[in-house]
């Protein structure tokens, strides 16, 4: 999704409750970095199956953004 329209897409109450439990900012100048803007990486890995072995998953902790 391009980030103009990730902007129009989302609220900032969006924003706080995808990145619930991530230490992040959570304004308006990251409101185009909403994880949901972004592809699924769950259907990502699945559709690179044959090509990797998924080992371990990590959980994001942090996020900074200049």
């Amino acid at each position: 999704m391009s980030r103009k329209k990730s902007r129009a897409a989302f609220s900032l109450e969006d924003r706080s409750t995808a990145t619930a439990g991530v230490e992040c900012r959570k304004d308006e100048g990251v409101l185009d970095e909403t994880p949901a803007a972004y592809k699924d990486i769950e259907r990502v890995m699945e559709a690179q199956g044959d090509l990797v072995e998924v080992v371990h998953t990590l959980k994001q902790v942090l996020c900074v953004k200049g």
